[in-house]
């Protein structure tokens, strides 16, 4: 098989954080990412992959992000991104800011994981269990923040055993065009494909044969 075909019926995408906090603009997250987002075309692409995943039959799963107030006040050993997100209380459990944006919401037969709370969706979500009882063995991954939740899932999808395809213009870094730039530089390492939104859609396409 070659590296960038995607077999019907085993190949999944999973969306990371494309939640109000960070896609709304109202959002507390959307500040520090709507440049990059303009310069990469995020917003748009994410929409034309979403689109065409569901055109092409792809088993599709969303994961979010939230936290209660025991979490913020009794997180024990809280990492410097824990510090940043507690501080301004981001992803703040039962509110608006954590559902799905209008534009990325879970439809018919789409997969809503439980929220994580840990940068690799892995570790605090059952989406190990939830991508092999459909047999999905190739996984693209895109959303939010590309050099944290989607880079650390992605190591963690390769550590399983899983194709992973990294989607590097539907995600953003937080430190501008040097920090992308190194952020999809260090996708190679543990990515078997590293492709743009269209390349990606149209290998799935042809392997799936719909247009």
């Amino acid at each position: 098989m070659q590296e960038n075909e995607y077999p019907p019926g085993c190949t999944g995408l999973l969306l990371i954080d494309t939640v109000n906090e960070v896609f709304a603009e109202n959002g507390k997250g959307y500040p520090q990412y709507k440049e990059e987002f303009e310069r990469i075309g995020v917003v748009e692409n994410l929409k034309s992959l979403l689109a065409g995943a569901r055109r092409n039959g792809l088993h599709i799963f969303f994961s979010g992000m939230s936290y209660s107030d025991d979490e913020y006040r009794n997180w024990r050993h809280k990492s410097g991104i824990h510090q940043a997100m507690f501080e301004s209380r981001l992803f703040e459990q039962g509110t608006w800011a954590v559902q799905f944006h209008p534009d990325f919401t879970p439809g018919p037969g789409e997969v809503a994981l439980a929220p994580h709370k840990n940068i690799d969706v892995f570790m605090t979500t059952d989406l190990d269990t939830q991508l092999q009882r459909r047999g999905v063995e190739y996984l693209a991954i895109a959303g939010m923040i590309g050099s944290m939740c989607v880079e650390s899932t992605g190591r963690g999808a390769m550590e399983r055993g899983y194709h992973v395809t990294m989607l590097k213009d539907a995600t953003a870094s937080d430190g501008g065009k040097q920090e992308y730039d190194s952020m999809v530089g260090r996708y190679p390492l543990f990515a078997h494909s590293v492709l743009t939104v269209d390349e990606y859609l149209a290998a799935v396409e042809k392997s799936t044969g719909v247009r």
